[in-house]
């Protein structure tokens, strides 16, 4: 099967932030993103901004194509400022985070249509457990030949992207000891988790043509990999982190993915073999910082070279500046450190359920309000 890959002359950012709804009062999630949509959409500018997802109980804002992190929150702070009074008026509050901490994956409604019913229909108890919420970010790439090598590069630096995202400490009521529940949720789901490596288009190709073949997926986009080419627009999809509560802290997500996906690409086009972590270590890498967030451990290369991934990331945002100054994200990408210093979502999360006894209404009143004061 040949797929074709229509590059982008600049390596462009497009975001899309998952957002669950939870009821004002009682703080579990509400099934009115339909309710939700039909208040907002009317006084949108571009409705195609807001879209539904695959449970009712969530929305995603959408940025467009844009050429700077700036930009892209300019045009999710935009769409927010319509919703966020839109859902006032029923009573909602948006929630930004990997997983809610108490809800029941029993009383969650699916959104109408074909493609939600078979993803239920296949994946039965794993599918409807998928109470989870991510961000993902979208760089434009110009040459399809350099999509894989840039893939299977961008995985070492897997681990740093999802201690700093990290906010699904809590699931079903328990903390499960993990910084990032959703993680290894998600990935229970066929074709979900992290993807294969290939060192050429044509190889991926060629696996594309066997899940076809084989019914494992009908179309594309049913590949939902942690890291996946979006051919259909030219980029490299991220979606590593977990959901995601302010503003600020997307916008320094983002200018580490956007960093990271241009320094790699521009690595390979001057000729250069990216290093690349054998399987087993990225898996691992997976694990840990799920497991342990910013404490985690991880492995930088094929000589099992371990390290603090905070020291690491300290390192890696140096040499990342000059590309942030190139791009016009040089203080996005500096508030990396203060997710660091303030501590990451899950950390926040556990630190107000210490002091409320154990109150995980307050946890999720703690994230709400960090959205609200973000906008």
């Amino acid at each position: 099967m040949r797929i074709d890959f229509r590059g982008s002359p600049e390596p462009t950012l497009g975001v899309e932030w998952e957002l669950a709804l939870v009821d004002r009062h009682t703080r579990d999630l509400r099934n009115d993103a339909a309710r939700l949509f039909s208040a907002a959409h009317p006084r949108m500018t571009d409705p195609r901004r807001l879209h539904q997802e695959l449970l009712r109980n969530t929305v995603e804002a959408v940025s467009g194509v844009c050429r700077t992190v700036d930009e892209a929150m300019t045009d999710l702070r935009s769409t927010l400022e319509v919703v966020v009074p839109a859902a006032d008026e029923l009573d909602l509050d948006l929630y930004g985070a990997g997983t809610h901490p108490f809800a029941s994956w029993t009383t969650q409604e699916l959104t109408e249509g074909h493609r939600y019913a078979e993803l239920i229909n296949r994946t039965q108890w794993w599918g409807r457990q998928m109470l989870i919420w991510g961000v993902h970010v979208h760089v434009g790439l110009p040459e399809r030949s350099r999509v894989m090598p840039v893939l299977s590069a961008l995985l070492t630096y897997f681990p740093h992207l999802q201690a700093l995202s990290a906010s699904s400490p809590i699931w079903a009521g328990l903390d499960t000891g993990y910084a990032s529940n959703r993680a290894l949720m998600f990935q229970q789901l066929p074709t979900a988790g992290l993807p294969f490596c290939f060192d050429t288009w044509a190889e991926y190709e060629s696996f594309v043509t066997d899940q076809l073949t084989t019914g494992v997926i009908d179309e594309l986009g049913e590949i939902r990999w942690d890291l996946r080419p979006a051919p259909h627009l030219g980029t490299l999809e991220n979606r590593v982190c977990d959901g995601v509560s302010t503003i600020p802290e997307l916008a320094a997500l983002t200018a580490l993915c956007h960093c990271l996906v241009v320094d790699l690409d521009e690595r390979v086009a001057r000729g250069e073999r990216l290093p690349v972590l054998p399987p087993w270590h990225v898996q691992e890498n997976k694990w840990r910082a799920a497991r342990y967030g910013l404490d985690a451990i991880v492995i930088l290369d094929a000589d099992s070279t371990e390290r603090l991934v905070t020291d690491d990331l300290a390192d890696l945002l140096e040499r990342l500046a000059p590309v942030a100054e190139r791009l016009g994200c040089t203080d996005e990408l500096a508030s990396v450190h203060d997710i660091v210093q303030r501590g990451a979502s899950y950390q926040r999360q556990r630190a107000v359920a210490a002091t409320t006894g154990g109150d995980l209404v307050a946890v999720v009143d703690s994230v709400v309000r960090e959205l609200r004061d973000s906008l």
